[in-house]
């Protein structure tokens, strides 16, 4: 018997668990499978609403009384570098970036595992083991890259990005770093390089996950300019960070079947 996909995705919703960004919060996603023809089209779509992209699913918070993650992206055209970031693209200039379909080496994971033991040794990732990291670099149904940069002298590897080739933009699924050279602010480097790879590409946004207000870990986004932030169902320049609070009103996340429907799906005939 032959079983076709239904013609619109089903969304379904995670079991609560601690946060991993707010103490005391718990989070929860709303989430979607990523596969059929029409992956690059709904994955295109739904990262334009605040969706983002962890192997074959699309998915975004949806906790029952927090919306504090918010996901951001940089407006290309509008960007400036700060003094400090202009440090780091000088610092960087020798850093050798090569670009290639996704697939796995042991020197990512390696590299991956220094990573998580430095900066998320109590995260969610920590206990992933060779198998798990593949098929977060591999399985995807849309089209991807690992950049991958190296540093000059002795062609070590210190930074990898998974990155989404959206229709408007970069989407930075996933990355890491050396903890061993914080000199070159390695992740900030990241994001200036894939800006300007888009800039180069015209393509107008780079993507770059959630935005936390509130969490230590996320500071770092709100100090690139030309950021913008998706909140309220539509996207918003984020001109100052404190004015973006960790809302945790009892009111302030939509029921779930309202959620859904106010998802814009893409027309099949769109190109």
């Amino acid at each position: 018997m032959r079983h076709t996909l239904p013609i619109a995705p089903q969304f379904y919703v995670t079991a609560p668990q601690p946060c991993p960004y707010l103490d005391g919060r718990m989070e929860r996603k709303l989430f979607t499978a990523l596969q059929g023809d029409s992956a690059a089209k709904l994955n295109n779509a739904l990262s334009q609403q605040g969706f983002r992209r962890s192997q074959n699913v699309l998915y975004r918070p949806s906790c029952t009384d927090c919306a504090a993650c918010l996901s951001a992206r940089i407006k290309v055209a509008d960007f400036q570098p700060t003094k400090s970031q202009k440090r780091t693209l000088r610092r960087g200039h020798e850093i050798i970036r090569k670009a290639s379909s996704p697939w796995a080496t042991e020197d990512q994971y390696d590299l991956f595992r220094s990573y998580l033991g430095a900066r998320h040794a109590n995260g969610g990732m920590a206990d992933m083991d060779v198998y798990e990291f593949s098929a977060m670099i591999e399985e995807t149904p849309v089209r991807s890259r690992v950049i991958e940069y190296f540093e000059s002298e002795n062609k070590s590897l210190i930074a990898v990005s998974l990155t989404d080739v959206l229709k408007d933009g970069l989407s930075m699924v996933y990355s890491f770093f050396t903890p061993h050279m914080p000199s070159h602010s390695l992740g900030t480097y990241m994001i200036l390089d894939h800006i300007n790879i888009a800039r180069e590409a015209d393509l107008p946004y780079v993507y770059l996950g959630y935005w936390v207000p509130g969490s230590p870990k996320m500071d770092y986004k709100a100090k690139f300019s030309g950021l913008e932030v998706y909140s309220g169902g539509q996207w918003r320049v984020m001109s100052d960070p404190a004015s973006f609070k960790p809302d945790n009103h009892p009111l302030s996340t939509d029921p779930i079947a309202e959620q859904v429907a106010n998802i814009q799906l893409p027309d099949d005939r769109s190109t």
